[in-house]
C-alpha cells in the first residue's frame, strides 16, 4: 500500500469503515481499497499527487480507468457473493498535500468537470 492509500484507509477507518482488502489483484487489474461499514461496501480508487502542480489527483481518472475498476470489481464481487449482497458503491479519493477529497464514482461519469478550472 502506498502513502496515499494508507492515508485514504485511515480516513475510512476514522469514519467507522473497516478495510476488507487493499491492492487486490484481479487479473491484470487492481482494486485499491475495499471497505465495509454495516451493510455498505465501497470499492475505492485512490489517486495521489505529492505536489501541487499538474492539477488535482482525481483528474487522473479517465474512462479507461473506470473500465478497469468496473471489470475488476465485477470479477471480485462474483468471487465474493456474500459481500456482493451488500449495498455496493464506488468512490474515488484524491490525496494531495492540500488534503483528501472523496467523491462517488459512477460508470456513466461525465468527466468534463476534470477539464474545468476554478477561477483564481
Amino acid at each position: 500500500m502506498n502513502a496515499g492509500e494508507r492515508r485514504a484507509a485511515r480516513h475510512y477507518r476514522l469514519r467507522g469503515w473497516r478495510v476488507i482488502a487493499a491492492n487486490v489483484r484481479v487479473g491484470r487489474d487492481e482494486l485499491d481499497l475495499i471497505v465495509r461499514r454495516g451493510r455498505s461496501l465501497r470499492i475505492v480508487e485512490v489517486k495521489e499527487k505529492t505536489g501541487d502542480g499538474y492539477g488535482h489527483p482525481l483528474e487522473m481518472i479517465d474512462r479507461a480507468k473506470l473500465e478497469h475498476i468496473r471489470r475488476a470489481s465485477a470479477r471480485w464481487l462474483a468471487a465474493n457473493p456474500r459481500l456482493a449482497a451488500l449495498e455496493v458503491g464506488y468512490e474515488a479519493v484524491g490525496v494531495s498535500p492540500r488534503g483528501l477529497t472523496r467523491v462517488p464514482l459512477t460508470f456513466d461519469l461525465d468527466l468534463s468537470w476534470s477539464r474545468q478550472r476554478a477561477p483564481g
